[in-house]
């Protein structure tokens, strides 16, 4: 039997030590605009996908909803990646704006395959962030 269809990734979370330093990077660095936001948890809209980020170590119990559904514990350790979809045109003014705000670029990569560019860099809590045109996986 064929599992149902999946629309696209709708959200993506990371973990942060210290919320208002993860804000001022995706704030004022990436540009993003807050929705939801208090101590433990802030939210971003990223085009149709939400980026959430969580306090480490504050989702280690069951968290129950005002109508008493439960959410499951959430956490997780160490630095993941994730990419930022951008227009292939517009990587050296990332890579200028980057670094005019002290983020080191880590590696660019030229894929052969899609004749596009990915810039790697580390938010502060370690975790590598990358700007990639859509064209990489033939997606936009």
């Amino acid at each position: 039997m064929s599992a149902p269809a999946i629309g696209n990734i709708l959200e993506t979370i990371l973990y942060v030590d210290d919320m208002a330093r993860a804000r001022a990077f995706y704030e004022n660095v990436m540009g993003l605009e807050a929705g939801i936001n208090d101590q433990f948890m802030t939210a971003y809209r990223v085009g149709n996908t939400m980026l959430l980020l969580f306090k480490r170590g504050s989702r280690l119990e069951d968290q129950e909803m005002p109508n008493g559904d439960l959410i499951p514990p959430l956490d997780g350790a160490g630095p993941v990646h994730f990419a930022f979809a951008a227009a292939q045109q517009d990587m050296e003014a990332w890579r200028a704006h980057l670094e005019g705000h002290g983020v080191a670029i880590v590696s660019t990569v030229r894929w052969e395959r899609s004749g596009t560019s990915s810039l790697y860099f580390r938010d502060p809590d370690g975790h590598v962030v990358e700007l990639a045109a859509p064209g990489l996986w033939g997606i936009g």
